[in-house]
């Protein structure tokens, strides 16, 4: 682990960077189908000899060009299956080399030949394909530039970027890209951030208010000042203050982690690798069984039974099976990555394709966690407009969230020059706040604040704005009750629509959990169309509730993986929202949705349903290549055609496989608009 240094000498782990390696050393795809093409046209000169052209010098010339076929087309083969036996595994690679081999030592020297050099090209072009969702996920990687412009002073130096340190203020320029996490400073910008978030519009940037109490406490950010590293800059120029080191920026963290992703197997994943283990031993005693049969009591010569043996073993070689569900697994996180959807690998991926229950957080998941003035319910005789101008004169000047809400849903409707001054103003914590307007007292608060002095009128008003879920304030002016003002969290605009969506992909249960007390609860769950909406859950009633579902089969949990990341332990996958700016989240959730956008779960979950139908196309298809292959071999099939149909069969397995970068291309919303989270 290296180590680097804040600006005020704090220490600050770093993750060690990943070498990579390139494709043009030894070993690489490019030298792998250099040799696959060289060993076939070794193979083609021979075969002219062999059949085309008589002569017995002739012929003999064909055996060294079938040795040269061999040694191109058998020299990754070869290295594989020394490296696979050395580790006591018997795979694919080792089965085709005794194949060939074994055709060698009868005289076969030309079908041998074919079978390393379909083998080897077959191999090249599947490492070729599989590099296309592998380049999807390494593009990520480099999109941070190389250097940034540090401000030092007055100067402006050009650095490389893994030498930022937290508190440096880096300069970007309009357009280009951003090279830290960290946060505006100075300037305005729209930032193009789909790279991390999957957002398609550029989210507007504006500098904060206090730079230095931004850097000490950098939770407290707002998203409209954040960036991250590998973002397009706009139009307008920042500077901006770094508050992640490279390695440890959420580009970083998300490319380590699809890398992480493509090692971590799914159940399916771990069953085959069962199989293969039992499988291979048991293909090699059926190449026994045939060679000892056909020579014991067919009759033949030992060179046919040994061929016709070596036919089998090539045709029941499960190289198709093997790459199955790792193709479909590695296109599928690539997609969803590209989407600003991270899946922690074909566990997550797989679980998804399955699961029929789905529980959300409210709190900033369904809803956007702000309140907001939803009802302005003027008494009998008292007019709206009178009812708001009283209230905005009260909440004008306090300090609190409800008040917040208040003067942002009043202020828009009221002119500045029909406002009502306010004073003598006083906050009564836990209840309200009192003031004096135009002489006369006033009082804007909860229930606790006129216990036991609402008039009849206002108790019935105020009851059937808490049957829908509001929290209440009352406003009595002169003493006269000029009625109430309903305050809620309420739904995101697209929630219900996601709601929908996952029904149609056949979701079969949808719950709402919520510490909010269960009318709070039953009327965001009703507004949304949830089927079950739960309320006054304490973090481990939410858990007890993520385990009756997951009891009944596989269940999700989206929240915001921080405080509710106990109840998304406990179910089959957890979801995250708003992963970027949280590294507990990014840590945490099985699968991470990089911004705050509900919206995309709908298309999480067609993509999962989609990765696990491929997985099923693809066993399907290389169990049935299997059992064609196997008993046609035995019946006459040459080697020619064997390997052919084998090795195309692992080609087109990994192609379906690749269709899966290309889903949903444009749509990653399902069709739903997503809003913009309110200021």
């Amino acid at each position: 682990m290296d180590t680097a240094a804040r600006k005020d000498g704090t220490p600050t782990t770093t993750r060690p960077k990943d070498d990579g390696h390139g494709h043009g050393r030894l070993g690489g795809p490019a030298w792998e189908l250099g040799f696959a093409i060289t060993s076939g046209v070794t193979y083609i000169a021979g075969a002219i000899f062999e059949y085309f052209v008589p002569g017995a010098p002739l012929t003999q010339i064909a055996i060294p060009l079938f040795l040269a076929t061999y040694f191109f087309g058998g020299f990754f083969t070869f290295a594989t299956a020394i490296n696979s036996v050395r580790h006591g595994r018997f795979e694919v690679d080792f089965l085709m080399l005794v194949a060939a081999i074994g055709a060698a030592s009868v005289g076969r020297f030309a079908e041998g030949a074919v079978l390393l050099f379909l083998f080897s090209l077959g191999h090249a072009l599947e490492e070729y394909a599989m590099g296309r969702a592998k380049k999807s996920i390494e593009a990520l990687a480099e999109l941070a530039p190389a250097t940034a412009l540090v401000r030092v002073g007055d100067d402006v130096v050009e650095r490389p970027t893994e030498d930022l340190v937290i508190g440096d203020t880096v300069v970007v320029r309009p357009h280009a890209r951003i090279p830290a996490d960290g946060f505006v400073a100075v300037g305005n910008s729209a930032v193009d951030q789909a790279a991390i978030t999957g957002e398609s519009i550029p989210a507007e940037k504006s500098p904060v208010a206090d730079p230095g109490d931004a850097l000490d406490n950098p939770g407290r950010i707002d998203t409209a000042s954040r960036v991250f590293a590998g973002t397009v800059n706009g139009s307008g120029s920042l500077d901006i203050v770094v508050l992640a080191v490279a390695a440890d920026s959420t580009l970083s963290r998300v490319v380590t982690m699809v890398r992480e992703a493509d090692d971590t197997k799914s159940a399916t994943q771990r069953f085959i690798d069962r199989f293969q283990r039992w499988y291979v031993p048991a293909v090699i005693a059926l190449v026994v069984a045939v060679l000892a049969f056909g020579w014991l009591f067919l009759d033949e010569s030992f060179a046919d039974s040994f061929y016709r043996a070596m036919l089998v073993l090539v045709a029941a070689s499960p190289c198709a099976l093997a790459i199955a569900t790792p193709a479909a697994v590695l296109s599928g996180v690539a997609r969803a990555a590209r989407a600003g959807l991270l899946i922690k690998g074909g566990g997550p991926l797989e679980t998804l394709g399955k699961v029929r229950s789905i529980a959300f957080d409210k709190t900033g998941t369904l809803t956007w966690g702000l309140p907001r003035l939803t009802d302005i319910r003027p008494a009998e005789g008292v007019d709206a407009a009178e009812l708001s101008r009283v209230a905005l004169a009260l909440e004008s000047s306090v300090d609190h969230p409800l008040a917040t809400a208040i003067v942002a849903g009043l202020e828009p409707q009221i002119p500045a020059a029909d406002r009502l001054e306010a004073g003598d103003v006083e906050s009564v914590t836990g209840q309200g706040v009192t003031a004096t307007i135009a002489g006369e007292p006033a009082e804007l608060g909860s229930l606790r604040m006129f216990a036991g002095d609402l008039t009849p009128e206002i108790d019935g008003l105020v009851t059937r704005l808490q049957d829908e879920g509001r929290t209440i304030m009352v406003v009595r002016w002169g003493g006269r009750f000029l009625g109430a003002l309903g305050v809620m969290d309420a739904p995101r605009s697209e929630a219900k629509a996601v709601i929908s969506s996952l029904r149609t992909s056949g979701v079969d249960e949808l719950v709402m959990i919520s510490g909010d007390n269960q009318r709070v609860a039953d009327a965001i769950g009703s507004e949304v169309g949830v089927d079950t909406a739960a309320g006054d859950l304490m973090p481990e009633d939410k858990v007890s509730t993520i385990r009756r579902l997951a009891s009944q089969g596989d269940t999700a949990m989206v929240g915001d993986g921080v405080n509710d990341a106990p109840a998304m332990a406990n179910a089959s996958v957890g979801v995250a929202m708003g992963a970027a700016s949280s590294a507990v989240a990014l840590e945490t959730a099985d699968v991470a949705l990089m911004s705050d956008d509900i919206g995309k779960v709908p298309f999480l979950i067609r993509l999962s349903r989609a990765s696990s139908a491929i997985i099923r196309q693809n066993l399907i298809a290389s169990l049935v290549i299997v059992a064609f292959l196997v008993p046609a071999s035995l019946l006459g099939l040459q080697m020619g055609p064997v390997v052919f149909i084998h090795e195309g069969s692992t080609f087109l397995v990994v192609l379906n496989a690749l269709r899966l970068l290309r889903f949903g291309n444009g749509d990653e919303h399902s069709g739903i608009a997503h809003e913009a989270r309110p200021e």
